[in-house]
């Protein structure tokens, strides 16, 4: 007898999908297989029995340098996941430049244990100092945070090329992942002081300010610096088939450079920005979505293995109120609008509709895109997957329920959704968290409080390959 028994659906994993029950003792999957007993019976009858998302890159209730956070919180941002499938979520602490690490990152877990979600950290560093790179990054690793998060372009958090070398040098020697926002800081600071020169204000030119070309290399000079350090990197958000051909040929000559992309890239383009008035800024984000064409271009990229992983890059700024969009002001240049859309309850919807549902990947290509992918890359050694040992994160999936997205059904704090009123196909019905139902029928039943922080230890698939020019290694020296 089991705890829990899941009875009647079609179980998903990265590599097959067939029917079977699923027990669950605790917080664990304890089997698989036909004909399990229960305590008590979860009826997934006609539904896909899928493993709780796993979303690697999402921005909730982040610290400012002002003493201020970003308008989702852990308790908003966590109804928001389980309502859209999700049920991990790795977010990010940031460092100030000129401050140690050590009190943001306190205060930050504080903030976060409020929340209902299992959840990670990468550490955003700003200031490499030697403090930081010799001191409380081997902490903050030996403490589980094994990713840092590495911003090219951005102020107040741009890091220079010898910084982020350094950076790569002392994940190499401590065995974290560095992941990288890559984008030109120079070119586009020097495009957007030519577009407003020209009286070009308005929220498309945001897209203008950062071309592919901006995204495209800055993508190959953080892969050449990787190469150089022999440092494992994951490329945040790509959104086009030209950046991610990059990633290719690095992956091509045996780097271990990683690639994901989010749904806004796949579903937005850079007319959704050309709206009236200020509206075009509800689709602002960095990168900024392509042209129509770039999608189908992703797409062949997702099939062929070279984006693994998909994530909600959730960055979400009320449209209305003076925290978030109007900040300042209704009629601020592009250059002064804070960009970021929200999407960690949306992901798995969207990426399910537009890809499962209309044929381009198949349901075990979904699993490892939105669970088995990102928990493999970012070591969550008990998440995204459905087999005995793994903790009991599960999503029964409506595979063929039809509805229409709106704000209500995020439930997150941002009063908008870019995705309002699109038609999508497949729906989470219920979402267990360790063995709990935490929604139902879109009504959330967790406890606040109720999350877990997971550390993550040193792991096999993020090691450095062990090829250096000239056989000799600077991070030892650096």
């Amino acid at each position: 007898m089991y705890d829990t028994v899941i009875k009647g659906g079609t179980v998903v994993t990265a590599a097959e999908q067939f029917a079977a029950d699923v027990g669950i003792i605790g917080e664990t999957i304890a089997a698989v297989g036909q004909d399990l007993r229960g305590g008590r019976v979860i009826d997934a009858t006609g539904l896909l029995v899928l493993p709780g998302g796993v979303d690697t890159h999402c921005h909730i209730e982040q610290l400012r340098a002002d003493g201020t956070t970003d308008e989702e919180r852990f308790i908003t941002a966590s109804a928001s996941a389980f309502a859209g499938g999700t049920t991990t979520a790795i977010t990010f602490s940031t460092q100030f430049k000129g401050r140690a690490i050590g009190p943001s990152l306190a205060e930050y877990q504080a903030r976060a244990a409020r929340g209902m979600i299992d959840y990670g950290f990468h550490q955003i560093i700003t200031d490499p100092t030697d403090a930081v790179i010799h001191e409380e990054i081997p902490a903050l690793i030996a403490a589980g945070i094994r990713s840092l998060k590495v911003f090219l372009t951005y102020d107040p958090l741009h890091v220079d090329d010898r910084g982020f070398l350094r950076i790569l040098a002392a994940a190499r020697r401590h065995g974290a992942l560095v992941t990288v926002h890559c984008e030109n800081y120079d070119a586009i600071g020097w495009m957007t002081e030519a577009l407003l020169a020209a009286g070009l204000t308005a929220p498309k030119y945001h897209a203008w300010s950062r071309p592919v070309a901006v995204e495209r290399e800055a993508t190959m000079r953080a892969i050449a610096l990787a190469e150089l350090v022999d440092q494992p990197i994951q490329i945040f958000h790509v959104s086009c088939s030209e950046v991610a051909e990059e990633i290719a040929r690095a992956q091509a000559r045996g780097l271990k450079v990683w690639a994901e992309t989010c749904p806004q890239y796949l579903t937005l383009t850079a007319a959704d920005m050309d709206r009236p008035g200020f509206e075009g800024a509800k689709f602002m984000c960095s990168p900024p979505p392509r042209d129509a064409n770039a999608a189908a271009g992703l797409w062949a990229q997702i099939r062929r293995g070279t984006i693994d992983v998909i994530s909600s890059d959730h960055s979400g700024y009320c449209f209305d109120g003076t925290a978030g969009k109007r900040s300042a002001g209704a009629d601020a240049p592009f250059r002064d609008i804070p960009n970021g859309v929200p999407g960690l309850g949306a992901r798995m919807m969207l990426l399910f509709s537009e890809g499962v549902a209309t044929g381009r990947i198949s349901a075990s290509d979904f699993v490892r895109l939105t669970a088995f992918n990102p928990a493999r890359l970012f070591g969550l050694t008990r998440k995204g997957r459905i087999s005995p040992g793994a903790d009991a994160d599960i999503v029964l999936w409506d595979a063929t329920a039809r509805i229409t997205l709106t704000n209500a059904i995020m439930q997150h704090a941002i009063d908008y959704t870019p995705y309002e009123g699109k038609i999508i196909t497949g729906t989470p019905i219920t979402t267990l968290r360790r063995g709990i139902i935490v929604m139902h029928n879109n009504t959330i039943t967790a406890e606040p409080g109720s999350g877990r922080f997971i550390p993550r230890a040193a792991y096999e698939f993020i090691k450095p390959t062990g090829h250096l020019a000239n056989d000799f290694n600077p991070s030892a020296y650096a």
